[in-house]
């Protein structure tokens, strides 16, 4: 059985849209971080997107006995298209019938140049499969983004993409799903050690 830790990102307090668009985090709360690195699994991979604020927070996670794997750029964040950078607003001033589609019905609803939740997905499916048949019976902290992270929540609750969207993943927070010869299953979600 593979055991996934995926862990939120630290906070980039911005109040934009942030999607592939790289900003760091904030990494200053290093008690939250210690309590969040002590219930991590001392032997574990570690692996993150390869956007600036899950390369840093995985850093910060990473010691001697946690292997640090490559930057997997299939676990980036939705990509918001040219959304990105914008309040959420005003992005529903200027696109008023397809962000509230994006958000209500998601799926195949995608923002002008970025993708929709179901390619979101396939990506980071694509990469999750990838490490699970490279690193079979490991436990990976995975450092990614909410998005990316409940991709992964609803492939193992077996549930549509809003369904998936109705839960909280807070920044610097663990969700464990594990996978093996059953299938998926979800051990907690947004767990703030």
């Amino acid at each position: 059985m593979t055991t996934w830790h995926w862990v939120r990102h630290g906070p980039t307090h911005e109040k934009t849209l942030v999607g592939w668009r790289d900003v760091p985090a904030d990494l200053s709360d290093i008690e939250q971080i210690a309590r969040l690195s002590a219930h991590l699994p001392d032997d574990a991979l570690v692996v993150s997107s390869d956007l600036i604020r899950a390369i840093a927070t995985a850093d910060v996670l990473a010691h001697q006995t946690r292997n640090r794997l490559p930057h997997e750029p299939g676990f980036r964040e939705l990509d918001f298209g040219i959304w990105d950078g914008l309040h959420a607003k005003d992005v529903s001033e200027q696109h008023p019938e397809l962000s509230r589609a994006y958000w209500t019905t998601p799926g195949d609803v995608a923002p002008p140049n970025g993708e929709s939740w179901n390619q979101a997905a396939r990506r980071i499916n694509t990469a999750v499969d990838r490490l699970n048949a490279a690193h079979p019976d490991a436990h990976i902290i995975a450092v990614a983004h909410f998005g990316a992270i409940l991709t992964q929540v609803q492939r193992a609750l077996d549930v549509g993409p809003k369904d998936a969207m109705a839960h909280k993943i807070d920044n610097l927070s663990a969700t464990e799903i594990h996978f093996g010869k059953d299938g998926w299953h979800v051990a907690r979600i947004n767990h703030a050690p």
